[in-house]
């Protein structure tokens, strides 16, 4: 079986390109498109998907990038981020997804990216972001847990070598979209 209940395909199935404009017309029915899009790269755990949920029902300007990935196929079923071998090819399969979806206008905050440079990061101090992981293994909705901080680690530390290439780095998932909206305004008055 090359694919569960909700259509997402196991990490072994080859993809292919396809058209994808239902899917990202499902999205625009929810979420508000732009005329420039932003990708906000963070960490699992940080509260990404939290902020998502939270947003005001008829202000959705930004998407857990997760939904879009599992939607194009681009992520796979399961703990995919378990089987190391398998993480850059699924995260390269994501970026495609993502400079797609920021043609089209979405904003997004997601934890994968392998090549594409992503327009803000957000790295929240160390305790900070063990305190945000443990609290969610109370609610548990997937990501890393306390038992993969080995992990965690590794993956701040591959994220935080964006802001050595000028992407600018904040302690917040707010502070970084502060950032970004004011630079899109100031942009959008200029056009």
């Amino acid at each position: 079986m090359l694919q569960d209940q909700e259509g997402l395909l196991k990490s072994s199935t080859p993809l292919k390109f396809a058209d994808g404009t239902k899917t990202y017309e499902k999205f625009a029915e929810e979420y508000i498109q732009h005329k420039k899009g932003y990708f906000i790269l963070g960490p699992s755990g940080i509260g990404k998907s939290y902020f998502v949920r939270h947003q005001k029902v008829n202000e959705k300007h930004w998407i857990d990038a997760d939904q879009i990935w599992r939607k194009a196929r681009a992520m796979p079923i399961g703990a995919w981020w378990e089987n190391l071998p398998a993480i850059e090819a699924i995260e390269q399969q994501c970026d495609i997804i993502t400079v797609q979806a920021k043609k089209i206008g979405f904003w997004m905050l997601g934890a994968s990216c392998d090549w594409l440079k992503p327009d803000a990061i957000v790295l929240p101090h160390w305790q900070t972001h063990v305190r945000y992981i443990k609290k969610r293994e109370l609610n548990y909705d997937g990501g890393a847990t306390t038992e993969n901080l080995d992990q965690v680690l590794r993956h701040r530390a591959q994220i935080r070598k964006w802001a050595q290439t000028g992407v600018p780095k904040f302690k917040s998932i707010d502070s970084a979209i502060d950032y970004l909206e004011k630079i899109y305004k100031n942009e959008m008055k200029n056009v």
